[in-house]
Formats: structure tokens, C-alpha cells, sequence
């Protein structure tokens, strides 16, 4: 009785872990990280900072002035992150995680959390939004 249980909730769990990478993968954005707050705040020092980091890592791929890049016979062109159009979702927290965690299962975005620490990510966004197009 005692495996049965175990079973069903090790079986939860990875239906909690597909779901979520499958709304991912939809471009719905990731709800627990919508909630997840700044705490970084976006003063021209961690812009300046997140714009050092961006040009470091970011650039390659996403081009100089966030404007997308072109992409190659074995990756698809790096989207806009100056536009609107934010397919893993547009909040400061939703941001994060994609840069943190990538995005599954394709992994074209992989993730950067072992090479940029999580308050030069929180900068990271603060210069993004720094570089939005304006409405």
C-alpha cells in the first residue's frame, strides 16, 4: 500500500513537471513565475550591469540591440525582446525563469544558470525593459 502511494505521487509530480513544460512549450508563459517580484530595481547602475551581462551573453544570439538575431541552418532566428511579443510570457519574473531555467524541451534558449548568478539575470531584465520599444 505504502509503494502505491509513492507511486502516485512520484506520478503527480512528473504529470506537474510535463504540464508545466508543455505550457511552455505553447508560448502560455509559467504562472508561478508571473508571480515571482524584482527584486532588483531598476536603477541606471543595474541597467548599466544587465547591459554588460546582455552584451556578454545575449548578444550573440539575440543581436546588439535586442532586436533579434538571424539564426543558422541549426537554430531558428533569436526573437525581438524589444517588442510586445513575449511568448514565454512578459512579466519581470517570467522573463527571469527563461533566462534561468531555458526554454524545454527544444532548448534553443538553454539555460544560464550556471553561468550568470541571479542578480546579474534580475539586471539582465531591468535592461531589457530598458530597451523596450515604447507604446
Amino acid at each position: 500500500m505504502r509503494q502505491f502511494f509513492l507511486r502516485m505521487f512520484l506520478c503527480s509530480i512528473l504529470l506537474a513537471v510535463v504540464t508545466g513544460i508543455v505550457i511552455m512549450a505553447q508560448g502560455k508563459g509559467n504562472p508561478e513565475a508571473a508571480k515571482v517580484k524584482n527584486p532588483v530595481a531598476a536603477t541606471a547602475e543595474s541597467i548599466a550591469a544587465g547591459k554588460q551581462i546582455y552584451t556578454r551573453y545575449c548578444a550573440v544570439c539575440h543581436g546588439t540591440n535586442g532586436q533579434g538575431g538571424s539564426g543558422s541552418d541549426i537554430s531558428p532566428p533569436a526573437p525581438d525582446l524589444t517588442d510586445e511579443e513575449w511568448n514565454h510570457g512578459s512579466t519581470d519574473g517570467e522573463i527571469f525563469d527563461v533566462i534561468k531555467n531555458g526554454v524545454p524541451p527544444d532548448l534553443n534558449m538553454g539555460p544560464w544558470r550556471d553561468r550568470i548568478k541571479d542578480p546579474d539575470i534580475w539586471n539582465v531584465v531591468n535592461f531589457l525593459r530598458s530597451i523596450a520599444k515604447k507604446k
